[in-house]
């Protein structure tokens, strides 16, 4: 039977949620289900979806704003969605708000996904909010002993992995990182991509680097992304000498074309939900070195698909990506494997087959 949804996602950025929460909708219609998306008037996520004729431009100026909850419950009324899926914390304020206002009886469901293994809020808003949701959907079983931790029942707390696009990671043309940047030819690249921000761990990256260099001298480091700490990041690069080996472009449109291209793939985060740049490189074929913390081992197995080293550890992450530089035929069965990893696991249509799964348990227990 089909499910009508809404789903609500009111970030102006484009970050791993947004692209979750577009896949999840295409998703949803490939299956037959009607579904609208409620995204930000002037966000990324309404830009790579103009001509959606079921989108509608809405966001909260602020977290409780009663105009735009009562623009939101009139759209509720008039689509009459059996489920309300909110995909960012403002977006969570704005249902919980829109549904205080008369509602189609019974009134839809409300589904929180959670994306970050941060704490949540303990101010009284946070709680109440969140008291209305009915299920939280998390992308990673790390994130749901965080909200159990933080008080949220249980039976309230569900696990579907985040997933990726294989046909459109198999389609994106590879684009050569060495030409792209000036590299040298035949000089090992690894390649980061992660917003520029204190839990992604990029300075620990890059004082791992300056160990890597003295083992592997040609290897350069390309770091995708913006963010608060960019400037700090170019500062330390220069005080290590690195300027020649590590390269931080910024925002790059074609970073699968990259990924494609690059050697090896790392991920340093302090903190981590599950890191969906991760999926695409190993769908890219590309071998993995990343930290052990939050979702990140749900993807990626230590000495299978890639190196797990504690997070914070810069010379643990250097003996990896110096072993994963040097080591050309472990690097191939890591990559490999993970191919075959995110394929059987990983896809964005089982992430969808299990959304859907979620929601059928919810409203089959509603009635």
């Amino acid at each position: 039977m089909a499910i009508r949804t809404i789903h609500i996602d009111t970030a102006r950025t484009w970050r791993g949620g947004q692209n979750q929460a577009l896949l999840t909708v295409k998703g949803l219609r490939a299956l037959g289900h009607p579904t609208m998306l409620v995204a930000h008037p002037d966000g990324e996520l309404r830009r790579r979806a103009p001509q959606d004729p079921d989108l509608v431009p809405l966001a909260p100026r602020f977290e409780v704003d009663f105009h735009a909850a009562w623009k939101l419950a009139r759209i509720i009324r008039a689509f009459d969605p059996a489920v309300l899926h909110a995909h960012d914390p403002h977006g969570v304020a704005l249902a919980a708000l829109a549904l205080g206002f008369r509602m189609p009886w019974p009134p839809p469901m409300l589904v929180a996904s959670r994306r970050v293994d941060f704490r949540l809020a303990g101010n009284s808003l946070s709680r109440a909010k969140y008291r209305q949701v009915d299920r939280f959907i998390c992308a990673s079983a790390a994130i749901g002993r965080i909200l159990v931790a933080d008080g949220i029942p249980a039976d309230r707390v569900v696990t579907v992995h985040e997933g990726v696009d294989l046909q459109h990671v198999a389609d994106a043309p590879p684009v050569s990182i060495h030409e792209t940047f000036w590299l040298p030819h035949g000089a090992p690249v690894v390649l980061n991509v992660a917003a520029l921000v204190p839990h992604k761990g990029q300075r620990y990256l890059i004082d791992a680097f300056a160990s890597v260099v003295r083992s592997v001298p040609d290897a350069r480091l390309v770091i995708l992304g913006q963010g608060e700490l960019h400037q700090s990041l170019e500062k330390q690069v220069h005080h290590r000498g690195l300027e020649k080996h590590v390269l931080l472009p910024g925002f790059r449109t074609d970073v699968l074309g990259l990924m494609k291209t690059a050697d090896v793939f790392v991920m340093s985060s302090v903190m981590e939900g599950l890191g969906t740049s991760l999926l695409d490189a190993m769908a890219c074929a590309r071998p993995i070195v990343a930290t052990d913390t939050g979702g990140i081992p749900e993807v990626v197995v230590h000495d299978e698909t890639g190196l797990l080293v504690p997070p914070r550890d810069a010379d643990a992450l250097a003996d990896a990506l110096t072993t994963m530089l040097l080591d050309e035929d472990a690097a191939r069965r890591y990559a490999a494997a993970g191919y075959e990893r995110v394929h059987h696991r990983f896809s964005v249509e089982h992430m969808v087959r299990n959304t859907v799964a979620e929601y059928e348990q919810l409203l089959a227990a509603r009635s």
